[in-house]
């Protein structure tokens, strides 16, 4: 294949083109692609995750865009396919579904040098880590995963984020799904919901909303029976080449150990 100009517009994939030796053909990215530092720090920005600036993106002429189904928009992918030869959408929706998006990448990219061998060894870690985490034994918990507040935004559980804390155990409230996309998957909470009372940890993220000590006690007083304690939100969210980490993260949070 001819050399490709790859945009990333969404964090995780970013990070993971970078982890499959990529960075070179790498000509666009979001504001919030920020990982690694210096492999992206020179890569010209396009707007956000919502907001792409589409003329700048045609401008630098990519190939290949890849976008997420959750973090960017469908008119956004719309658009690109008026003047990209290549739109690549992903969609993780569970830990295991890493392993799709490797092959998804590796087949897109398999031309170029080393991204084979790499992707076989995302694949090797991730499975690897599935396997420590699932082995541990850990009794199940209910959970309020936080990612917003004022109001209160959780997830639902057919989320990333829920179905990688259900690999530790712990069952993420409210015990709904949100459909493959939409406000649904992250929805609003009152703070009256009567299953506020049965949550034993709620968890606050760095990311959307950065939380941090001073909203613990407002934390605690919306679930009173609940520990309280602030997460890393990269390590629970971010899939594809974070997807090993965090699930090595989770097990030390599971079993109450520092990461």
């Amino acid at each position: 294949m001819s050399a490709p100009r790859i945009a990333s517009l969404v964090p995780s994939a970013t990070e993971t083109l970078v982890a499959l030796g990529l960075a070179p053909w790498l000509v666009a990215r979001t504001g919030f692609c920020i990982h690694p530092a210096e492999a992206v720090a020179g890569v010209p920005k396009v707007g956000g995750t919502k907001d792409v600036n589409l003329d700048k993106l045609r401008s630098l002429a990519p190939t290949h865009v890849v976008l997420n189904v959750d973090e960017n928009r469908r008119e956004t992918a719309d658009a690109l396919r008026e003047f990209v030869p290549e739109v690549i959408v992903t969609h993780p929706c569970c830990p295991q579904d890493n392993l799709a998006l490797f092959e998804q990448l590796r087949a897109a990219f398999a031309d170029l040098p080393g991204v084979n061998d790499r992707a076989a060894a995302l694949a090797d870690d991730l499975q690897a880590a599935l396997a420590r985490c699932r082995a541990a034994a850990r009794r199940p918990q209910r959970v309020l995963y936080l990612i917003w507040r004022d109001p209160w935004m959780t997830v639902a559980r057919d989320t990333y984020i829920a179905t990688l804390l259900a690999e530790a155990g712990w069952h993420t409230l409210p015990d709904a799904l949100g459909g493959e996309h939409g406000a649904g998957r992250y929805p609003a909470l009152t703070g009256t919901e009567p299953w506020l009372d049965s949550v034993e940890r709620v968890l606050l993220s760095s990311e959307p909303y950065r939380f941090n000590d001073t909203h613990l006690a407002e934390a605690q007083a919306l679930c009173p029976q609940a520990r309280v304690q602030l997460v890393d939100g990269e390590l629970l969210s971010w899939w594809g080449a974070r997807g090993a980490a965090g699930l090595d993260y989770l097990c030390h949070l599971a079993h109450d150990r520092p990461a």
